[in-house]
Order: C-alpha cells, then sequence, then structure tokens
C-alpha cells in the first residue's frame, strides 16, 4: 500500500491540464481483470454543460445568458497482445457543440459538430501482482495491485477554423474591464472553446494503478498532452487530466459485477499563445467530485459518472463548466 500511495503522488503531481478537447478514453484496467479475449470495442460519451461566467476566478452577472453545452462521444477500437499486458487502439471522437453568447447588441445562437482530433495509442502493463481468494465459489481477489503505462499521438482531424475568430477579437484585458464595469457582459465562448481541433500533432502520456484488497479497490489515472503548433499560429498549452478514487464491490459474480466508486478528478491548463502572444482567456484549474458506478456482464461493461466542480480557478473572462456527465460501453470479444 505504500508503494499504491507513492505511485499515486507522482501520477498527481506531473503537472500540467486539460481542456475539454482533451481526454482520450482507455476501459485497459477493467477489460484485462475480466476478460481473455483480446479485441474491444467501446463507446465514451463526455458531456460538459457550460454555463457560468467568471473573470479571474470570480463568478460577474451574465444578463444574456450565454452556455455552451459539449458532446464528445468517443469511437474507440483496440486489440490487446502479451497476455492483455499490451494493448493498442485507436480513438475517433465525434463533437457536437450547442453555444449562446452576446453578439455586439445581439444575441448569438449556433452550433459546431464533426469529427475531432483522432488518437493512436499504446497501454503497457508494467507490474502486476495477485492472490487469488482460495474459495472456488467466490471470485474475489484477496489482493491486487497493477500498473500501467500509456502512451500515444494525436493527429490534427479536427475542423480547426473557428480558431481564425482570434484575429477578430480585441485584448482579453479590456474585455475582463467591459464585463465588470458595464451591464452588459462580454462573450466568455471564444474561437477556441468552439473548434472541433487544435490543428497541431500532439504526443500523449499517462499512467495508472489499481489496488485493490477483497471487495474494496483504489483507482488513480493521470494524462499529459505535450501540444504542437497549431493553425493559424495558434498555440493549445500543455494539459494534464488526473483522476482518484476509493469504491467497493456491490456484486461480483464469475460473470458479472456491480462497483460503485466515489471519484476526484481535474485538469490543468496554462495559458494559450496566439502569433506568440498569451492568450489570457485560457488558462484553468479544476477540481471535480462525484459517483461512478460501473457494471459488467459476460462481455459487455458500462460506466456512468457524474461531476460536479468543487475548484474552478480560470484566468481572464471564461465561461467555465457547471457539470459533467460521462458514460462509456465497451464489448469484449
Amino acid at each position: 500500500m505504500k508503494l499504491s500511495l507513492f505511485l499515486t503522488f507522482i501520477l498527481l503531481n506531473a503537472s500540467t491540464q486539460a481542456c475539454d478537447l482533451c481526454g482520450c478514453y482507455i476501459s485497459t484496467l477493467r477489460a484485462a481483470r475480466s476478460t481473455d479475449h483480446g479485441f474491444q470495442a467501446s463507446v465514451a460519451e463526455q458531456f460538459t454543460h457550460f454555463g457560468s461566467i467568471r473573470i479571474d476566478g470570480h463568478e460577474v452577472a451574465d444578463p444574456s445568458g450565454q452556455y455552451l453545452d459539449s458532446s464528445i462521444t468517443q469511437l474507440v477500437v483496440g486489440q490487446s497482445f502479451l497476455r492483455n499486458r499490451l494493448l493498442l487502439q485507436t480513438n475517433l471522437p465525434t463533437i457536437y457543440r450547442d453555444y449562446k453568447r452576446p453578439d455586439g447588441d445581439g444575441v448569438e445562437r449556433g452550433h459546431e459538430s464533426g469529427f475531432g482530433d483522432a488518437s493512436l495509442l499504446a497501454s503497457y502493463e508494467v507490474f502486476r501482482h495477485a492472490s487469488q481468494n482460495d474459495n472456488p465459489e467466490e471470485p474475489t481477489h484477496q489482493f491486487l495491485f497493477t500498473t500501467r503505462l500509456n502512451g500515444g499521438i494525436k493527429f490534427p482531424t479536427g475542423d480547426a477554423h473557428r480558431l481564425s475568430e482570434e484575429f477578430a477579437e480585441g485584448h482579453e484585458a479590456e474585455h475582463a474591464d467591459d464585463a465588470e464595469h458595464s451591464h452588459e457582459a462580454a462573450s466568455g465562448i471564444h474561437g477556441h472553446d468552439l473548434a472541433l481541433g487544435t490543428g497541431s500533432y500532439d504526443a500523449l502520456f499517462g499512467g495508472e494503478i489499481y489496488a485493490r484488497m477483497d471487495r474494496f479497490f483504489f483507482e488513480a489515472d493521470a494524462q499529459f498532452t505535450l501540444r504542437g503548433d497549431g493553425r493559424y499560429s495558434y498555440h493549445y498549452a500543455n494539459d494534464l487530466t488526473w483522476s482518484c478514487g476509493w469504491g467497493g464491490y456491490l456484486l461480483e459474480r464469475r460473470d458479472a459485477s456491480i462497483t460503485l466508486q466515489a471519484v476526484v478528478s481535474g485538469e490543468y491548463k496554462d495559458t494559450d499563445r496566439f502569433q506568440g502572444r498569451v492568450a489570457e482567456d485560457t488558462g484553468i484549474t479544476a477540481v471535480y467530485l462525484g459517483p461512478k458506478i460501473v457494471a459488467s456482464y459476460k462481455r459487455v461493461t458500462a460506466e456512468l459518472g457524474f461531476d460536479l466542480p468543487v475548484l474552478l480557478d480560470n484566468t481572464a473572462l471564461q465561461i467555465v463548466p457547471a457539470y459533467r456527465l460521462r458514460a462509456a460501453v465497451s464489448f469484449h470479444f
């Protein structure tokens, strides 16, 4: 357990966060524990409702009722090798974003939809230690500890034309002053919020740990994205997403299981750069808290999670998340 806590500390302090473009779904640990079949296909959904306007972390009035609803559906196909120690997979996201924002003296409503940035990922189990319960009628692990390392590359397949809006936007400090000293709030939804892709080749790094004692378990993971140069001289900042949580098995049989988990997750992202200058309205630090339930039956695994922000600290004027829903279904063959 000391090793588990040490590795968790490393994962959670690997510095830098994630925006709504980030976060590649990997269903490796539970899949590796529940099946000996090598091929898997998954559909993963993340829905985020952005409904609060903030300046430097402080909520401000929003008379125009701005919002941004973002739906990211990832189609995932993977194949396991080396007795499930190595997983190779591809992720293709489809994105739909519906928004409302002020536009001069009026209000603009619209949406963006299409494919996002595709990824090619690899996940390798570097360590596993397990001791099985001696009772064949109760297939629980007396103790299990595993660690995995993840890596890959993201391709610029998503439409990044919305980044061209950055040319028309004024200085962010002026936006902040307008929002604080007038009754008409400036827009907190910018071109980089609506773009379906970054226009850059990015490197992905991460890791996962899983520790279990009888019916209780602990999971932690982190994913760091190293950004390349994007379109229109726009460079998204490097970012980090992480999550950890304790849980337990409500049901466990040889062909079925149900787990419930309390999850703390978060993201950190520094400010982007546009034409060599800092884009002030792009940095954010967030921490979320919520439940997660996972159910499996034979070759099918489904999960559902709900996240509420308990800490939000952003730079300049931005629209920030009000809540997040996450769901996934995986099939193993």
